[in-house]
């Protein structure tokens, strides 16, 4: 079999997917270890009986609905690589707009302190490590899948000297001296409301983890409990950003006012709906 044949094959057999030309393209490129490039300019390369076993493999799992990010081990976000598997949610694109917001508004800042709450691959954390590199970076998880791929991910990126990786439900074990001193709380929390999960796309309900995706029967539940419990280690001045579901803004604003925020905004993503709330501490 040549590579345009497995191609329009795998093409057929991931009918189903959104991408299927796409999925297929990405998959074999990971069986060859080749690129895009390479993809197209041998298409008439005939493939080995163990290059057709390994990438017939993989369309059998993308064709059950595996997300492919988890199939290939990756994921790329703010032009950087991570690292991905079972039991962290994947790096989005609407995420970067919540990255940029923070770099944005720590432009100016020397040696921030951050502290990325639920930080499920690390991509946040890593990202504004990445672009702001006099920034201290605390990392906070429950669980032990993405405090292990965030270590990871941080040394794959090279900032494993400022992203510090703590084992903690919500800012409980941060440490106390960190009071006052906190420039920024950043948080991409679960928000998905409990009747709204069933509804999901099969990759996402099937295969990411539940509890990066639940946010209580309201979806309010981390925006509740991180805002008041960031309120003792932020600065005046220092600010929490948050990314929302598209029909969450008047709410989230609205639970940072009530807690004495002040300046409080929501940022659009591209498609126009609301995907961002910053407040700044008073």
């Amino acid at each position: 079999m040549k590579i345009f044949e497995a191609i329009n094959e795998a093409t057929k057999i991931l009918s189903s997917s959104t991408t299927p030309l796409l999925d297929a393209q990405l998959l074999l490129e990971s069986v060859l270890k080749k690129n895009r490039i390479y993809i197209y300019m041998s298409r008439d390369r005939e493939l080995t009986d163990c290059e057709i076993e390994k990438f017939f493999d993989l369309l059998e799992r993308r064709k059950k609905g595996e997300p492919i990010s988890y199939i290939l081990g990756y994921k790329e976000f703010m032009s950087l690589n991570f690292k991905v598997e079972k039991g962290v949610l994947i790096p989005r694109p609407d995420t970067e707009i919540l990255v940029e917001e923070v770099l944005k508004n720590l432009k100016d800042k020397k040696n921030p302190i951050l502290v990325d709450v639920g930080c499920g691959s690390g991509a946040i954390s890593i990202s504004i490590a990445k672009y702001k590199e006099d920034a201290l970076v605390y990392s906070l998880d429950i669980m032990d899948v993405p405090l292990k791929v965030t270590k990871e991910n941080a040394i794959i990126n090279d900032v494993e000297d400022r992203v510090h990786v703590i084992k903690s439900d919500i800012l409980k074990s941060l440490d106390k001296t960190l009071y006052g001193e906190v420039d920024v709380i950043v948080s991409n929390p679960p928000y998905i409301k409990g009747d709204v999960i069933p509804t999901l796309m099969k990759d996402v309900k099937d295969y990411e983890p539940y509890e990066a995706l639940y946010g209580g029967e309201d979806g309010l539940y981390f925006y509740r409990n991180i805002t008041r419990e960031a309120l003792p280690y932020l600065k005046s001045g220092g600010f929490i950003a948050y990314e929302i579901g598209y029909d969450q803004g008047f709410e989230v604003q609205n639970i940072l006012k009530e807690n004495g925020f002040y300046d409080v905004c929501c940022i659009r993503d591209l498609a126009g709906l609301d995907r961002v709330v910053l407040g700044w501490r008073r």
